[in-house]
């Protein structure tokens, strides 16, 4: 009877393998010996790097968790989601590109496509948050008078509870997780698009809910966020010297949204074309070896944020002591007249 469950389990993890899997092992490497020590190595600094930066982050933004305004409460989300890529799904693909097969079976493949998916997507709506909200401090100056920290935590509980739905939707029947096509990596079973009508249905609905509509909030956001600040320039130069530094901080901060979103698409645009090219396109169109490259770049995606974090602190220091010196030579000024 165990054998014939055995037999049974394993008939139908075929049934939902790509068409390229079906009839050679899945979580075999289709890379050579030595591309998968380099991609190794190149995801254990990518992990160290990241693990280091974002748990810097992290550890800062704790000493003064109390006085975090909504703002700095979503690049800490952001940091942790960052975080969790780094800790939860790097190992795996480490030791199994040393490995040179994944050894961590179908239960371990699940585990790994989920975390990377519900950590990845946490950050692109954390980061569609953070847009909106820096498109209604620029172009609607009386959002920033009623945003509170609780409004900041709210929408925290909203986008976990948005990945959490996206990343266990395919648990329950309507997708799945699968291999990557070199094998020692899972990701979403983009293949399903090929199988089914109902494959095409789950696959449009994850590029729509979980990249282009995020995308497009983020991109309308910035759009307008610049197109204001053209039109606004000449006035803020009437202001005196505390406005036009407050306005000089707020675009820093904005500056620092804009450069994290385009890091983020820029590291996932490249999966994602190969991806739905994979899923709508001609079976086998995509090479092996070509996959893994938008797949490493992706992985990176949580290293950048901690190294703009830093740039953008040394500006804001600068800035700030700038400011304080302008006023001070104001006040020093005024007492000699």
């Amino acid at each position: 009877m165990n054998g014939m469950a055995s037999d049974h389990n394993s008939s139908s993890q075929e049934e939902d393998l790509p068409h390229y899997l079906q009839k050679e092992d899945p979580f075999a490497s289709k890379l050579s010996r030595e591309a998968d020590i380099v991609a190794g190595f190149y995801l254990t600094v990518i992990g160290i790097l990241s693990t280091l930066g974002n748990g810097y982050v992290i550890y800062m933004s704790s000493k003064r968790k109390k006085k975090l305004r909504p703002a700095e409460i979503m690049t800490v989300n952001l940091a942790v989601c960052d975080l969790g890529i780094s800790v939860v799904g790097k190992p795996f693909s480490i030791i199994s590109f040393f490995s040179h097969r994944w050894i961590f079976g179908w239960m371990g493949c699940r585990w790994y496509g989920w975390a990377g998916f519900f950590f990845g997507c946490g950050s692109l709506i954390t980061m569609t948050a953070v847009s909106l909200d820096r498109y209604l401090k620029i172009c609607h100056l009386s959002y920033g008078t009623w945003l509170k920290r609780h409004h900041a935590f709210i929408c925290l509980a909203i986008i976990w509870a948005y990945a959490t739905f996206w990343a266990t939707v395919p648990f329950a029947g309507v997708g799945s997780y699968a291999p990557e096509p070199f094998g020692t990596s899972c990701t979403l079973d983009w293949w399903l698009a090929q199988a089914s009508v109902a494959g095409q249905a789950f696959v449009l609905s994850i590029l729509f809910f979980c990249l282009l509509f995020p995308t497009a909030v983020i991109v309308f956001s910035y759009v307008k966020i610049i197109l204001k600040v053209k039109s606004s320039t000449k006035e803020v130069a009437h202001y005196d010297t505390r406005i036009q530094n407050s306005h000089i901080l707020e675009m820093k901060l904005t500056k620092v949204a804009m450069l994290i979103c385009a890091g983020f698409l820029i590291a996932w645009i490249p999966y994602a074309v190969v991806s739905v090219w994979s899923a709508f396109g001609q079976p086998d169109s995509v090479p092996i070896q070509f996959s893994v490259v938008p797949t490493l770049l992706a992985k990176s995606a949580a290293m950048y944020n901690p190294i703009i974090y830093q740039v953008i602190d040394c500006k804001f220091a600068c800035c700030r002591s700038g400011g304080l010196k302008t006023l001070q030579k104001e006040s020093s000024s005024k007492n000699s007249r």
